[in-house]
């Protein structure tokens, strides 16, 4: 276990969300991944979404507090963690995902670095799969990821295995999100409602491992393009690409003129 972190500020209280369908032994992994940190998390909310294997029975043995959801679908399960977590700051992590010990930190840290910012994003590299691949792949993925959602959105688009958000930013769109859709891609869906209000920052690089799963077979991959264009679609008309643009602009224009010469919100 990494040597622990004292920060140097007031520690905001930090809860940990984990959405699970039938994914035991992986999320036993990521759990352990957690208890590892340098900072550890003041709860973690494990969202059980309906699962036939003992997800559940691990979470609970592992110290996570369960959070049944029957409603099946990633976007009714990630939103039930958010409204569950009681701390300042819900990170958002998969449970293929493995985080290396100072992700904690890292997320706390960049949290205080940018007051702005309402909700945070990272990047990830693969655990799994044929390894001289790993970190290409991740960068192809991830990388078309981000430049299809900055140019969709206006703005970095929140990739739910790696993101944070202030608890107060997730309380003002909790009831926008369509939570009740499953074919909603839900990291994509909370980026643009979020994104319409707030800054997105960033979470340092290569802080997070994840699964290669995407690209298990030709299906998998299909379907997460398929809820991508779903999303972005059911947001229109209001949140077509030229439209959405105008009222960023016009939205960070009106934030600048309200700042001060040394760039502080007044």
């Amino acid at each position: 276990m990494g040597a622990r972190v004292t920060l140097s500020f007031e520690r905001p209280v930090v809860s940990v969300v984990i959405p699970v369908r039938d994914d035991a032994e992986l999320l036993e992994r990521c759990l352990a991944a957690l208890r590892a940190q340098t900072l550890l998390p003041d709860e973690i909310v494990v969202v059980d979404n309906a699962s036939r294997d003992d997800s559940a029975a691990v979470a609970a043995r592992m110290g996570a507090r369960v959070a049944p959801c029957t409603r099946v679908g990633i976007p009714a399960a990630a939103a039930r963690g958010y409204d569950c977590a009681e701390g300042d700051l819900i990170l958002r992590l998969d449970a293929d995902c493995v985080p290396t010990p100072g992700w904690i930190a890292a997320v706390v840290q960049a949290f205080a670095d940018e007051p702005d910012a309402a909700a945070l994003t990272g990047t990830a590299t693969f655990h799994d799969g044929p390894r001289p691949l790993r970190r290409a792949v991740a960068a192809v993925y991830l990388g078309a990821y981000r430049v299809v959602g900055f140019v969709t959105l206006g703005h970095a688009p929140l990739f739910g295995s790696n993101m944070a958000m202030r608890r107060a930013a997730w309380e003002q769109v909790a009831g926008e999100v369509h939570r009740e859709d499953a074919r909603m891609h839900d990291d994509l869906d909370l980026s643009i409602h979020l994104g319409a209000r707030h800054r997105i920052g960033t979470i340092p690089a290569r802080m997070m491992r994840i699964s290669m799963r995407p690209f298990a077979d030709r299906g998998a991959f299909g379907r997460r393009i398929s809820r991508g264009v779903h999303t972005v679609v059911a947001h229109w008309p209001r949140e077509f690409p030229p439209f959405r643009w105008r009222r960023l602009a016009v939205r960070r224009l009106r934030s600048s003129s309200v700042a001060s010469p040394t760039g502080v919100r007044r």
